[in-house]
């Protein structure tokens, strides 16, 4: 059985087609990537997946159950986890902070701060940041980390709950060449580690083809390609609308 069945989905705003009728499935433990033109309709898909925007039609399954239209905190809590272009961490708090703050959180014990939660939460804490490469900036002020760290930190904010899937939008936004590269290496590798399945917009085209098993591309609202890398790549309309003849 599928982890993710999404059936004829669609969403318009003023009369114009933002998704229509997109369907794909994705497997536990996956990594895909869905990438298409700007105004293609992927941050529109991801926030019907995750719940920040009601579809008008169409179908969303996560492993077996109906979660269409659901309210974002009711689906993190059954195992989608998601992070965003821009970052959302605390500035004023460490690193650890930051992760034992949303550990607490998601056990629903947001306002639970005493001994028995913060021992638990340290220890989950400590245990992704070594996972993940931040352990000897664990005491460090969020806001004082470079890029590439913070971006670290907003995949561990993501993870600390374990979803069963994890929603990637732009996770390399702003990063240089080799940032990027490393980030996504990690984002592959944690996610083989824990068996996490992984959906993520990208723009920049050697990421998703070195990290995606599978590769979605929409063009103006519409799926025009589900595939492996190397048969999206050759692909003549994914070439025509969007990759061009140089891939």
């Amino acid at each position: 059985m599928s982890l993710l069945v999404v059936k004829n989905l669609r969403k318009s705003f003023d009369g114009l087609a933002a998704v229509a009728d997109v369907s794909f499935e994705l497997g536990a433990g996956e990594i895909v990537a869905l990438i298409g033109p700007n105004g293609a309709g992927k941050s529109t898909l991801f926030n019907m997946l995750s719940g920040q925007l009601r579809p008008d039609g169409g179908h969303v399954g996560f492993t077996g159950s109906d979660i269409t239209g659901l309210p974002p905190a009711r689906i993190a809590r059954l195992g989608i986890g998601r992070t965003f272009q821009t970052s959302g961490i605390f500035a004023s708090m460490t690193v650890r902070e930051n992760v034992q703050v949303a550990a607490i959180a998601g056990h629903r014990q947001a306002f639970r701060m005493d001994r028995p939660a913060v021992r638990f939460s340290e220890a989950v804490a400590d245990a992704l940041l070594h996972q993940i490469g931040l352990a000897n900036v664990a005491n460090t002020g969020a806001g004082a980390l470079a890029y590439g760290d913070a971006k670290r930190l907003d995949l561990a904010l993501a993870l600390v709950n374990n979803p069963v899937l994890l929603l990637m939008d732009e996770p390399t936004a702003g990063m240089g060449l080799s940032e990027r590269a490393a980030l996504m290496a990690l984002v592959r590798d944690t996610a083989r580690a824990r068996n996490t399945a992984i959906l993520f917009t990208e723009h920049d085209m050697a990421a998703v083809f070195a990290t995606a098993d599978r590769v979605l591309v929409l063009d103006r609202g519409a799926l025009i390609a589900n595939g492996g890398p190397d048969a999206v790549r050759a692909d003549a309309r994914v070439k025509a609308v969007y990759l061009g003849e140089d891939v």
